[in-house]
């Protein structure tokens, strides 16, 4: 009896010595250029958290312009990028579409596929100049939180690429051409700053049907280059396109219709285009196109990033 209690004993000690060992501390890397990091390339930092699969790993970003093209793999989850300055601390590349074998769907600078990732500090930047798509940022993943970041580009600045995907971008400034704001998934982007450089279109939404929500913009500002004169607040990629801006300074480059259907008379009874309290010179409500909506203030107040984002878990990046 005595041998069978020391050998419980025994295996619950050892039990519990597993479990504390199987728990990995928390990790944190530095990548920079001059070598004094523990990395000088962010793509080998991240190949490097894949032995923590379970914990969330903070790879702090040194000041410096990183050319390379890098993907945050599936099994790279709950990372987060931190940078000392997004103005400082850039992350560039010069794919485009056609370039070789090259597409819109692989011209990205950076590709996020690890669910649970995390930015702030940093530019993420397509060097490609405006030779047709070039992507900076393509985000599959789910529960994306990017803050004070800038994004640089033309056109298809921003893929939100995966449907069921939610994406959050707060205090960011996002640049580019045409569509330079694309995809299928629900993406709120909170006190941004958006500008055009040329006539065009500023989001080209393609919400699966069925979604509640798609685009949400709450506040922030639209701006543009001196020749961008003419530019239309979305166009829809997908017929179910959903794209909604709350409170927003509009600037005069915005045109009065706001919205267009692409040339395809059958989304106009599909698309959801709306705004509610839209402020600034580009706001005209009574002139814009008579298929988009104008919220009343009860229908705004459904307009939450806890509300927008909550999905089946209620996520709410705003509790970080």
């Amino acid at each position: 009896m005595k041998l069978r209690w020391l050998l419980l004993l025994f295996s619950i000690i050892a039990g519990s010595g597993c479990e504390a060992q199987s728990e990995a501390p928390a990790v944190t890397y530095t990548v920079a250029l001059d070598g004094s990091g523990d990395f000088t390339s962010l793509q080998q930092a991240v190949k490097a958290c894949k032995v923590f699969p379970d914990k969330r790993i903070t790879i702090r970003i040194k000041p410096g312009t990183y050319r390379e093209k890098i993907e945050v793999f599936s099994a790279n989850t709950k990372i987060a990028w931190i940078g000392e300055s997004a103005e400082n601390t850039v992350i560039s590349f010069d794919d485009y579409s056609g370039k070789g074998d090259i597409n819109t769907f692989t011209s990205y600078t950076v590709k996020i596929m690890g669910n649970d990732f995390y930015a702030e500090n940093i530019t993420f930047e397509n060097s490609a100049g405006p030779v047709g798509q070039a992507v900076a940022l393509h985000v599959e993943a789910d529960r994306c939180v990017f803050r004070n970041c800038r994004f640089i580009g033309n056109q298809d600045t921003i893929y939100t690429g995966g449907e069921k995907s939610r994406q959050y971008f707060k205090d960011c400034y996002i640049e580019g051409t045409t569509d330079f704001i694309f995809g299928a998934a629900t993406a709120v982007f909170e006190n941004c700053h958006i500008h055009s450089k040329k006539n065009s279109y500023v989001t080209a939404a393609s919400t699966t049907e069925g979604k509640k929500f798609g685009y949400v913009f709450l506040g922030g500002k639209l701006t543009s280059t001196p020749e961008a004169t003419k530019v239309y607040l979305g166009r829809p990629w997908r017929n179910f396109a959903k794209t909604v801006y709350i409170t927003t300074e509009l600037g005069t480059h915005i045109l009065p219709e706001g919205w267009h259907n692409w040339n395809k008379p059958e989304a106009e009874q599909t698309t959801f285009y709306a705004e509610y309290n839209s402020k600034g010179a580009g706001a005209n409500p009574e002139k814009r196109v008579k298929w988009s909506h104008q919220l009343t203030a009860k229908q705004a107040a459904d307009y939450t990033v806890k509300k927008i984002l909550a999905g089946d878990d209620n996520w709410n990046p705003e509790t970080k």
